[in-house]
């Protein structure tokens, strides 16, 4: 199943306030890091898809008129 942007917004958001506290080790947060830039990359591909469907339904309705 796929995460939507909000589900992925939440899980990068509880990333980086783990990695804020600063009491996690090592290891832990390289692991962090990393997932927190795979729901960075995921997070603005699907606002990139977002805005190039709004762009669609612009022009598609600018046409309309």
């Amino acid at each position: 199943m796929e995460r939507t942007f909000e589900q992925a917004m939440k899980q990068l958001e509880e990333i980086v306030r783990r990695l804020e506290q600063g009491d996690v080790p090592l290891e832990e947060s390289i692991d962090l890091y990393k997932k927190g830039m795979e729901l960075s990359a995921e997070c603005s591909a699907k606002l990139q898809q977002a805005e190039k469907q709004l762009v669609q339904f612009i022009d598609a309705e600018e046409e309309a008129d």
